[in-house]
């Protein structure tokens, strides 16, 4: 893992979003150019601004560091929303689990 590959996960997840490094950047609470001194490479977030950028997009430092994660803020949110279900409805939504990514598998 290097600079690059931070810088490249800003950009990715602000495409994402569909926000501008100069929204991104307002959004933050910093000047206009922040995100784009991180996104060209002129400097990198310290530790809290990173954690900022985390609770921006709503992710874990860990989503943000799973290369295989293309969505880790949808993913996020749905987590959250399973955290309130019962049992009965979390082995229902398993099941639906299941039976997509059997099906996903037949179309592969």
């Amino acid at each position: 893992m290097n600079n690059s590959y931070v810088r490249s996960r800003i950009t990715e997840l602000r495409l994402k979003r569909g926000v501008s490094e100069y929204q991104m950047s307002y959004d933050l609470g910093h000047s206009r150019g922040y995100i784009n001194n991180i996104s060209s490479g002129k400097s990198l977030p310290s530790m809290a601004e990173f954690l900022s950028i985390c609770d921006y997009f709503n992710i874990t430092p860990a989503d943000f560091f799973d290369e295989g994660q293309e969505n880790p803020e949808l993913l996020a949110k749905t987590f959250k929303k399973f955290r309130s279900l019962n049992e009965t409805d979390l082995k229902l939504v398993e099941s639906l689990v299941n039976r997509l990514l059997v099906n996903n598998e037949k179309d592969k």
